[in-house]
């Protein structure tokens, strides 16, 4: 039997969820479809937090950064809940990257701080700082489990059809629209939105032209602090490029804090190939001493015994930037390369835009189509 709505959203993680609750809340009919149950951990947006910065080197980030500030607190007021904690930001490292950190802010009138690594070590004393300090006071973290949580509550109850353990095995372009292949159901409609991560590449297959998507798993611990009343702001920590190339998205180490659980610290040391089909993914204890390491050199505000160690998986192009972009009747929404959450209801008014303007495509694949 096939069902005719107006919008399928592929995928209720942070993206598709808010997609499809902005997109039902005009009166749309939307089903959204998760091949997993809530609150899994298969995918890209479990966990207590994520990182949440206007500070990049990018100032097409910083601009995308400023739209979804607003947007988060819109989200919250319809949840109910806080999602977003601006507890504040920290980079530090190379010069020339924090130097274009700081530029970047200023130039969007957004508050920033330089210091030297003393003055920063003196004030977050459980760091310690290398070369050069950036710190933006309006960054923070994310609250991830409780966003998607509450995304997929308003998406019901503005009447979208939330439909879990629900796997799409195929999408095909149809007349007028595209059709969504579940197993024993399918659903027809003008406009198919795939939010799927990891599992994006596999259900566009040679239906919708897309760049070549990498997944990998990233292997982040969490740690206990040492003064359990510190304050810990959100930081990234930027190296020098091992492969000699200054790409303005790396960096080596971050670390979030989690607040009842302790601080969450990960890099790309600990990132590796994976298969979003492997459900029995286990920590790997090399990857886990890299960020011991880490910890006991940079961290001593943190005892280097982890607490607990997760997997996440994360999905990226080429050049880091994002997929969003609208190819006939399918909008495919990310995947984020990794530093994606804190854009979250940025980039579903982005999807609701590319569902409503119209069936023509723009092939941009990069963060240009952003406007």
């Amino acid at each position: 039997m096939i069902h005719a709505v107006d919008v399928v959203v592929v995928g209720a993680g942070a993206m598709g969820a808010t997609s499809a609750w902005r997109l039902a809340r005009s009166g749309r009919r939307v089903v959204l479809l998760e091949q997993f149950g809530p609150g899994h951990t298969r995918g890209s947006s479990h966990g207590a937090t994520r990182i949440f910065r206007l500070a990049y080197r990018d100032p097409r980030y910083v601009a995308l950064a400023e739209r979804a500030l607003p947007l988060w607190r819109e989200l919250e007021d319809a949840a109910g809940e806080v999602l977003l904690d601006q507890v504040g930001q920290l980079d530090h490292g190379r010069p020339e990257a924090m130097a274009e950190v700081a530029t970047a802010l200023r130039a969007a009138g957004r508050p920033v701080e330089q210091l030297t690594p003393d003055a920063a070590a003196e004030r977050w004393p459980g760091l310690r700082f290398d070369r050069s300090v950036v710190h933006s006071p309006e960054g923070g973290r994310c609250w991830a489990d409780r966003t998607v949580a509450a995304a997929q509550r308003l998406a019901a109850t503005a009447g979208v059809d939330v439909r879990f353990h629900t796997p799409v095995e195929h999408l095909e372009i149809a007349d007028a629209g595209a059709v969504v292949h579940g197993a024993g159901a399918s659903w027809r409609a003008p406009v198919v939105v795939v939010a799927a991560g990891a599992w994006t590449s596999g259900l566009l297959g040679d239906v919708v032209p897309h760049p070549v998507l990498r997944v990998e798993a990233d292997q982040p611990s969490v740690f206990a602090p040492v003064d359990p009343a510190a304050v810990w702001p959100s930081f990234l920590h930027h190296g020098d490029p091992p492969d000699g190339l200054d790409r303005p998205l790396h960096f080596d180490a971050y670390g979030v804090a989690s607040p009842g659980e302790g601080v969450k610290v990960g890099g790309f040391g600990t990132v590796a190939p994976a298969d979003p089909r492997d459900a029995g993914r286990v920590p790997d204890p090399a990857r886990t001493s890299v960020l011991v390491d880490y910890v006991e050199q940079w961290l001593p505000g943190l005892d280097p015994a982890p607490l607990s160690t997760v997997s996440c998986l994360f999905t990226t192009t080429a050049d880091e930037h994002f997929v969003l972009d609208r190819h006939g009747p399918v909008v495919v929404c990310s995947p984020c390369s990794g530093h994606g959450f804190k854009f979250v209801p940025a980039v579903a008014a982005e999807v609701e835009r590319l569902v409503t303007g119209g069936g023509q495509p723009t092939t941009v694949w990069r963060l240009d189509a952003l406007r």
